[in-house]
């Protein structure tokens, strides 16, 4: 008897153990609804209606952990197409969810409505999500925080607080009038207007001291700054003045520690930090500062820097003051705007933890090699037109000279039902078709051609992809976001890459593995990654700017054979266009 219950209560226990087990693996539901609206907000002494999701700005933050189900319901009110990218997320199988208007789903109409839902597999750390159509994401955009499955610690130590830092970009005019125009003429857009913090200015710029981000700190804590940057056309240095910072995640990876005074950060990046403040009060405050970075002769980009403030409790203060202006403010020193050697001395930095538990794996064998140019270019002026690009054309931008011109359809509504005709063509050139001294003297002939051409990839195969920058209207770093997968950057340089020598010298061991990486100015970078993710990918520059130019492809990855090798069946609720 005694015994019969002692193994009835063992088997109760293993039971309870593996439905615990279970519903671990499986992880929670995390339900969310995004209202798209205009909202009215003021910034730099002027008021403006922008898009908004939940009339906040910066939009809600999405908590979740490693191993949950999100579900989003996007409900569109605003007066302009929608569609929501969820930066970094894998989007195994899921590639309906992935969000980039005409590439997985056609845009969410005024009135509409759309149910994203992805499992979070295999990742944790600070991503982010984006309106991903025109130049929306200007003011839709919000964090994505995934903390590990429960009971799983860090690799580091622990801090007492996390806290998200996201910067952004500020037009006191209506960023879709501003593409707009810039279509019309050829030439650049229009420069913001400021730099943001958490949707802040900050008193750099005029009339903005009230809206100031303030980390209100104490002495002697840690502090995990979630940094993303969500800036349209600028790769940002960030430092804090009297502080450190120790760079512990990027991207959703882990990297093994390293401490800088400075860091970069590009648009579609994030980069987690632990800030130690200092052991005592220190009787002052401490400027936040964030500035571009960048080597363009093109002239787009903001040459301003905003500044957040760090603060102090004072033990010895009773007050609730928000900030005593009689303490000093000191200020860090930030590299200048094309500190190219700072730039590569940091990326070189960047190291997968490459554990047991986490893993590096790094494709050692390549079966497809891609080697790929991406810069600038033009487009001839319609004929009797007067344009403002360079001699009178138009502004372009291509990879392997392809500017891309996005359908009227979705790609992957296409490849899914097998109806690719008229919609794209899948003979995207694997190398340039016209090679040239790709950082050395442009050629005379700048003119790139246009195509919705893409890339087809079997399922399973390991693919090596070189991104060459080229000279062609100015050398300049482009930040390329390859949606559905994390890549191992293997290497990069400056100079023309050299396939006989620089591979050599690849990193095979713990490279840092990210989503978004920068192309170096007047240079290569290269990666690795496993096509182990069937669906239709979007690969683009981070740069808006550039995006709308055409710098931007796709990749085509067919179905393994198993049936957990399949892209699932599209929703009911998808968008048509």
């Amino acid at each position: 008897m005694a015994i019969s219950y002692l193994l009835r209560s063992s088997i109760l226990a293993v039971a309870a153990l593996l439905l615990f087990s279970v519903n671990l693996a499986k992880g929670d539901i995390r339900e969310y609804q995004f209202d798209v609206k205009t909202t009215n907000v003021t910034r730099l002494c002027s008021s403006k209606s922008i898009v908004t999701v939940n009339g906040q700005f910066p939009g809600p933050t999405v908590f979740a952990r490693e191993g949950d189900l999100v579900v989003i319901r996007v409900i569109n009110h605003s007066p302009y197409n929608m569609s929501i990218h969820w930066h970094g997320i894998r989007q195994l199988r899921s590639g309906w969810a992935d969000g980039p208007a005409y590439i997985t789903q056609c845009p969410i109409q005024p009135g509409g409505s759309y149910v994203y839902k992805y499992t979070i597999t295999g990742q944790r750390g600070t991503l982010w999500w984006h309106a991903h159509i025109s130049w929306l994401r200007a003011t839709v955009y919000g964090p994505i925080i995934i903390l590990p499955k429960a009971g799983v610690p860090y690799p580091f130590p622990a801090p007492d607080k996390e806290v998200p830092v996201v910067f952004g970009e500020w037009w006191k005019a209506d960023t879709e009038a501003v593409i707009s125009q810039a279509t019309q003429t050829g030439g650049g857009p229009n420069v913001s207007d400021a730099f943001t913090i958490n949707g802040l200015p900050g008193p750099l710029y005029n009339c903005s001291a009230k809206d100031t981000f303030k980390l209100k700190v104490e002495a002697g804590k840690t502090y995990m700054l979630r940094l993303i940057n969500a800036a349209l056309n600028d790769e940002l240095f960030f430092s804090i003045a009297g502080h450190t910072l120790t760079v512990v995640d990027v991207d959703a990876v882990y990297v093994k520690p390293f401490t800088v005074d400075t860091l970069l950060i590009t648009p579609g990046q994030t980069t987690n930090v632990l800030l130690t403040t200092k052991p005592s009060y220190p009787g002052a405050t401490f400027y936040m500062l964030a500035a571009p970075y960048s080597t363009a002769m093109s002239g787009t980009f903001d040459n301003t820097t905003v500044a957040g403030i760090l603060e102090y409790e004072d033990p010895s203060s009773h007050s609730t003051a928000a900030f005593n202006k009689n303490l000093p403010v000191l200020r860090p020193t930030l590299p200048q705007i094309n500190d190219t050697s700072f730039v590569s001395n940091y990326t070189a930095k960047l190291r997968s933890f490459a554990t047991a538990e986490y893993p590096a794996n790094v494709p050692q064998q390549v079966d497809t090699r891609f080697f790929f140019t991406v810069g600038l270019g033009t487009h001839p002026c319609a004929v009797n037109g007067t344009c403002q690009g360079p001699n009178g054309s138009r502004f372009a931008a291509a990879v392997n000279n392809v500017s891309f011109v996005l359908p009227s359809t979705a790609l992957l509504q296409s490849h899914y039902t097998g109806r690719s005709n008229g919609v794209y063509a899948s003979n995207f050139p694997a190398m340039p078709l016209s090679p040239f001294n790709y950082t050395g003297t442009p050629p005379n002939n700048t003119n790139v051609s246009n195509g919705t051409r893409l890339v087809v990839l079997p399922y399973g195969a390991s693919v090596e992809l070189v991104m060459q920058g080229t000279s062609v209207l100015g050398a300049e770093s482009h930040p390329f976001h390859l949606h559905g997968f994390n890549f191992f950057v293997v290497g990069q340089g400056f100079g023309n890459f050299d396939p006989v020598n620089d591979p050599a010298k690849y990193n095979l061991v713990d490279p840092v593995e990210r989503n978004t990486v920068g192309v170096p100015a007047a240079g290569w970078v290269a990666i690795r990654f496993l096509v182990d993710n069937p669906g239709v990918w979007f690969m683009h520059c981070h740069l808006e700017v550039h995006v709308s130019w055409g710098l931007k492809m796709a990749w085509v990855v067919q179905d393994g054979s198993l049936p957990n090798q399949k892209i699932l069946p599209p929703p009911s609720d998808l968008p048509k266009c």
